[in-house]
């Protein structure tokens, strides 16, 4: 996934969304309440029950204001399945290729999750261009840039652990985008508080849209 493809799927936006609910019945509120907020990247998790049965409704509502990809991946016949029911990419927690050979053959977009520069290779070895460094909390933003001595043109996505100050920092950094939980979810899912959400994600927009 080049950066090209990327900044084309968000229009530009810097946020993808992560969402970890107990039931996929919870999505659609939550997502509105997102989109309101100027927050367009959507990723669903397969952790959540009943996030591909949900996905064909979800694409169908909001398939004109936000890019809804399918997380935590780790089957290829998972990824052939999202695929086909609509997900605009795809993103895993880890490096498999047999995951990435499904995305990269139906060209759509993978972040495979990596860490180690062993591990960015391989991935770009495999034909993916954009990676999801994950935990992104335990190595910092300042890590992007040590890996930009050896991969220059490394395009790379933060995951696990970023909250506000550290988004801003890996933007900074270079990455093209995002990837946010908790620190923007908050406890929405448990809570159901969507009038709470929307002044999280409003900050983030606000901060992150005009200082990256």
């Amino acid at each position: 996934m080049s950066l090209a493809t990327f900044d084309t799927l968000l229009g530009g936006r810097k946020i993808i969304a992560v969402l970890r609910g107990r039931d996929s019945s919870q999505y659609e509120g939550v997502i509105e309440t997102l989109i309101d907020s100027g927050v367009n990247g959507i990723e669903l998790t397969m952790t959540t029950p009943g996030t591909l049965d949900a996905l064909p409704a979800l694409q169908k509502r909001f398939a004109d204001d936000a890019c809804i990809g399918v997380g935590t991946v780790v089957k290829e016949e998972a990824a052939r399945k999202a695929i086909d029911l609509g997900a605009e990419y795809l993103v895993a927690p880890n490096l498999k290729s047999e995951v990435v050979s499904v995305a990269v053959d139906a060209a759509v977009p993978l972040l495979p999750g990596v860490l180690t520069p062993s591990e960015v290779q391989q991935a770009l070895d495999l034909g993916v261009q954009t990676v999801k460094i994950f935990p992104a909390q335990t190595v910092g933003a300042g890590y992007l840039k040590h890996l930009r001595g050896p991969f220059p043109e490394l395009q790379a996505i933060p995951s696990g652990g970023v909250d506000l100050d550290a988004a801003r920092a890996w933007l900074s950094a270079g990455a093209p985008a995002v990837s946010v939980g908790g620190p923007l979810l908050g406890d929405v899912f448990s809570s159901g508080d969507l009038a709470c959400l929307g002044r999280t994600a409003s900050a983030f927009v606000r901060e992150l849209e005009t200082d990256s």
